[in-house]
């Protein structure tokens, strides 16, 4: 399937509205002619995913996605399918009461959908039910369409956004769409690629219709999908001086895994000298656990301030607490104006205690903790994951990752990357450890906070997706750390850590 050659290119649904438009213009098409394209493409997509079918279930609405459902109608019809058609209504708006008049001129009937309709026995379903603007909860009489779709077992083609799903924000305010594939149009929605969207959209195709990238090339994209990146080649006279020292103030008592954890993915990640600061209770077991991690226990300023020197980035906060020891080595590590990273407790101690930074800083909350750092609730942070990131971003010049399913990563002036990697099996203790050490490694060794959040988190996700190749359900942090090794010098591997 032709798709964008700009596919990372991801943007808002007022953006998406006025390149269509720009299109139409500039390609001397009408609206009709770009459904046509739209259903085309949608075609395609269902015989290549279920090439066995040979009866297709079409749910329509009023809309422009409507519309592309009833052209698909008719070409699917025109190539030897069975087809049968559910409205949510008895009129269509626009250009999609051309298609339904098309489909009905060609004799196909179109069954309205109400309490009593019950969906025909079919292969696939493909819904088109709403398009890129519904940014509420369907309507009762199409949230029963789309439970009585998902009942019936059968496979879901979605055409350009899953009903019920945001295409903004990925967010889904009712009931939506599991889609099994869905095919998307023109550019890429940023909403299909964060949140609620990664049980939505199922596998995502990008058809562009055959609109040329240059109708938009003065539209700049909202956010940009993450690519497969790894740091380049050491120089041959490198030293452990030259990969940079990172300091891990953390472990307080009963968390000494989460400081070892973000130690060691410091060093995988390529730390020439990995430290950690905790306190004294668990330094002897974690030097003896990693003798390549320099442990030190410290109690207070007297024995952190000495540490905080040698080093060239901080990575505060893994199993830190939020007790008076872990408050004084906090105010410490941020009066020292380092590079750092900042996670997990050293998050909750800074929502208590809110500030701006000065230095390079790279913030890593998830949901509950960007709550916190906002002072408002998780769900109003998932409602919009692209405005919290950015808000964070803004209010404490720094660089954050919003982490969770499509992790976003922003800085101060708003630019934005999203994360098409990662798996539910990354969903589990010591995870967020991992990413604060490979973050605060590759800042050790050169990268700006922009390009360490970046590529750590892409790496990060790339190692659990390689991981993950065992079986999601039971993956440990630790599990990443072979992987990690081998994506962060651009070699192939599998999870077990071999080439």
């Amino acid at each position: 399937m032709p798709s964008h050659p700009n596919s990372h290119a991801l943007y808002t649904v007022e953006q998406v509205r006025g390149i269509e438009h720009a299109a139409l213009t500039a390609m001397g098409v009408s609206g009709h002619d770009l459904m046509r394209r739209a259903a085309s493409a949608a075609l395609g997509s269902l015989r290549r995913h279920w090439p066995q079918a040979r009866h297709a279930c079409i749910c329509c609405g009023p809309g422009s996605n409507g519309g592309d459902g009833f052209l698909l109608g008719v070409l699917a019809r025109e190539a030897g399918l069975q087809v049968e058609v559910v409205a949510l209504g008895a009129a269509s708006h626009g250009d999609a009461a051309l298609a339904r008049s098309e489909w009905e001129a060609g004799g196909g009937r179109i069954r309205l959908w109400d309490a009593e309709c019950r969906l025909p026995v079919t292969d696939v379903f493909v819904d088109a039910l709403y398009g890129i603007g519904l940014s509420r909860a369907p309507e009762p009489s199409a949230a029963r369409l789309i439970d009585a779709m998902h009942a019936s077992g059968k496979p879901l083609l979605a055409l350009d956004v899953p009903s019920g799903l945001d295409a903004d924000s990925g967010d889904c305010p009712g009931v939506a769409i599991h889609a099994d594939v869905t095919v998307t149009f023109i550019v890429g929605k940023r909403g299909l690629h964060t949140g609620r969207a990664a049980d939505q959209v199922g596998e995502l195709e990008l058809a562009s219709l055959g609109v040329p990238e240059g109708t938009h090339a003065h539209v700049h994209p909202d956010a940009q999908l993450l690519l497969a990146e790894a740091m380049p080649p050491r120089a041959r006279y490198a030293n452990k001086g030259s990969n940079g020292h990172v300091l891990v103030i953390g472990g307080g008592r009963g968390m000494a895994g989460a400081a070892r954890l973000a130690g060691e993915s410091a060093l995988r990640a390529g730390a020439g000298l990995v430290s950690v600061a905790t306190c004294a209770d668990h330094a002897l077991a974690l030097n003896a656990g990693r003798p390549e991690l320099m442990v030190h226990a410290v109690d207070g300023a007297q024995t952190l301030s000495p540490l905080i020197e040698r080093a060239s980035v901080l990575a505060l906060g893994p199993g830190l607490g939020q007790g008076d020891w872990a408050h004084v080595l906090w105010q410490v590590a941020l009066d020292a104006d380092k590079p750092l990273v900042l996670d997990a407790d050293g998050l909750n101690l800074l929502a208590r205690k809110p500030c701006t930074f000065t230095m390079p800083a790279v913030l890593t909350p998830h949901p509950g903790e960007a709550a916190r750092l906002l002072g408002v609730s998780i769900a109003d942070v998932e409602r919009d994951r692209f405005s919290a990131v950015r808000e964070l971003a803004r209010c404490y010049a720094a660089t954050v990752v919003l982490k969770g399913s499509g992790s976003l990563i922003a800085d101060p002036d708003g630019r934005l990357d999203v994360c098409p990697w990662g798996n539910p099996g990354m969903a589990s203790g010591g995870m967020g450890d991992l990413l604060t050490g490979i973050i605060a490694a590759l800042m050790a060794q050169g990268c700006t906070a922009w390009q360490a959040a970046c590529l750590g988190v892409g790496l990060h996700a790339r190692a659990g997706d390689l991981a993950a190749q065992h079986g999601e359900r039971g993956l440990l942090a630790t599990d990443l750390l072979a992987p990690l090794r081998l994506l962060g010098n651009g070699l192939p591997g599998r999870a077990d850590g071999h080439g």
